[in-house]
């Protein structure tokens, strides 16, 4: 891994799209060296060469292959944990728990294992800045979806507490809830099914990408006494996890 010794660097998981893609590209922008985490290396390798930074092949549900990830890595001064996801739609009576499990393995223990393994370089920064996009579905329940708002809410619970425990600590913690963001999300929820994902934002003009992206590049670039804790971002179109304002033909 070549990482010149006066460059900053941040760490983005889940950034082979989306938000966590867009992310890299922001924060590369600014002049950190990045390090992208995600399972798909191809792609994973082509955003590191367009941005000068490093590719590294990651599953944060792996714990084998978060200690390899975290290990290489020389110094860590930003982290973004953005690894994350949904699994189907189902009322809790239906709920499928393999769906379950997988989206706190994700959510949750993932950006434990993460943070858990970087928290001593970020401090060893001198100015660590740890940003954790949960969602609002970390603030409200929302019929059909106890799996994924359950996760979220556990995920924002451990981000939280971290900014108590690390009270003192060279290390500023912000909470970033995105509302509907247009990017492969839904299309992941739903196996596959681009129709179904598509009619999440029909009628309304979600967020993209690059929104999210922004405000994470905003945080990363204030003075070190500056501590957003929290940020949530919905389109204009959107008043709550589950109410929308749709334009119809």
């Amino acid at each position: 891994m070549s990482i010149s010794p006066d460059s900053r660097v941040a760490v983005v998981t889940g950034a082979s799209s989306g938000i966590g893609e867009a992310t890299a590209r922001t924060l590369a922008a600014q002049g950190f060296h990045v390090v992208v985490g995600a399972r798909r290396l191809d792609r994973l390798q082509k955003l590191a060469d367009e941005i000068g930074g490093t590719a590294l092949e990651l599953d944060v549900t792996d714990e084998d292959s978060v200690e390899a990830f975290t290990t290489v890595l020389p110094r860590v001064d930003v982290l973004i944990n953005n690894a994350g996801g949904a699994k189907g739609l189902a009322p809790v009576t239906e709920a499928v728990e393999d769906d379950w499990r997988w989206m706190w393995e994700t959510n949750v223990i993932g950006t434990l294992r993460v943070t858990k393994a970087l928290i001593p370089k970020l401090i060893a920064s001198g100015d660590g800045l740890i940003v954790t996009v949960t969602s609002v579905a970390a603030f409200e329940a929302y019929d059909n979806g106890a799996g994924y708002t359950s996760a979220k809410h556990a995920q924002a619970v451990l981000h939280r507490t971290l900014r108590g425990e690390l009270l003192g600590q060279p290390v500023r913690l912000t909470e970033i809830a995105p509302g509907a963001v247009e990017t492969e999300f839904s299309l992941v929820r739903f196996e596959g099914d681009r129709e179904r994902a598509d009619k999440v934002y029909e009628g309304i003009t979600p967020l993209v990408a690059q929104d999210i992206a922004e405000i994470i590049g905003f945080v990363a670039s204030r003075p070190s006494h500056v501590d957003l804790d929290q940020i949530i971002v919905k389109p204009r179109d959107q008043a709550s996890a589950g109410r929308f304002h749709r334009v119809t033909d």
